[in-house]
């Protein structure tokens, strides 16, 4: 409990329960969480606690667990987070943005991210494309021209890209306006648009954003944009000041000096 809300010093709970089941192994727990001020009205949940005793299963969720329980989420992206980057080249802290150009709370969160980049400096800050292709048609050929232009031009010019895409959001509403956005923003960039353009809709490009894709299946990643500090994953558009806060608290159970 302390990994999962310890983040919070306002943060109360107390373990009612524990209880077993007829399935060897998997207990019911059930806990009341409030918080010190006495402003907010406790409130009761209960969860399954699984034999690896490294997950609990709350609703339709499963969730990490224990005393390191994003361990395996962060050596996953230790090994495979391959977007570009900002910030330091050590994966000792290391915050994954997952995001979708076409998605509105992906833009509103770049604000979040660019106060990320001063106040972290020693955090390397990676950017993955996650384009929800089923609400958003035009989120995949964005991802594949922002692949493209890291490719062949590195993570400056791919956060100059992807900050132009983010300001012109609106023109991603049609196959046409999406063109000629992305070409101006690989423009932008200081890249040809038409070289991008040619590589974007090469089979290579398409496997890697497919690869990113599914490396947010892989983590269990259900919407965007979601930032993983160290394998915990939040919300990337949390309150600026929450969201510090818990970076801060993840990399102090990491051992990580700030």
């Amino acid at each position: 409990m302390q990994a999962n809300l310890g983040f919070d010093p306002n943060a109360m709970w107390q373990v009612q329960a524990i209880q077993k089941t007829q399935i060897t192994g998997i207990n019911k727990v059930i806990v009341f969480i409030g918080d010190k001020s006495g402003k907010q009205q406790p409130y009761r949940i209960a969860f399954l606690t699984t034999p690896d005793q490294k997950h609990v299963i709350v609703g339709e969720r499963i969730i990490s667990f224990g005393e390191h329980p994003f361990a395996d989420n962060r050596a996953l992206l230790q090994q495979r987070a391959d977007g570009p980057f900002r910030g330091s080249p050590s994966k000792d802290l290391e915050l994954v943005e997952f995001a979708d150009f076409q998605c509105p709370h992906c833009k509103e969160a770049q604000a979040n991210m660019e106060k990320l980049v001063v106040d972290f400096p020693k955090a390397r800050i990676v950017f993955q494309n996650d384009p929800l292709a089923s609400i958003h048609p035009q989120s995949v050929i964005a991802a594949s021209y922002g692949t493209c232009v890291a490719k062949q031009a590195g993570s400056t010019a791919f956060f100059q890209f992807a900050s132009a895409v983010f300001d012109g959001q609106d023109g991603l509403a049609t196959a046409d306006g999406a063109t000629l956005t992305l070409n101006s923003a690989a423009t932008k960039a200081g890249l040809d648009p038409a070289k991008i353009a040619a590589c974007a809709a090469a089979p290579e490009t398409k496997a890697a954003v497919e690869s990113s894709v599914n490396l947010s299946k892989d983590l269990d990643i259900s919407s965007v944009p979601t930032l993983v500090i160290n394998g915990r994953e939040v919300p990337a558009n949390t309150p600026y000041d929450a969201l510090k806060q818990i970076i801060e608290f993840q990399a102090r159970m990491d051992n990580i000096a700030q």
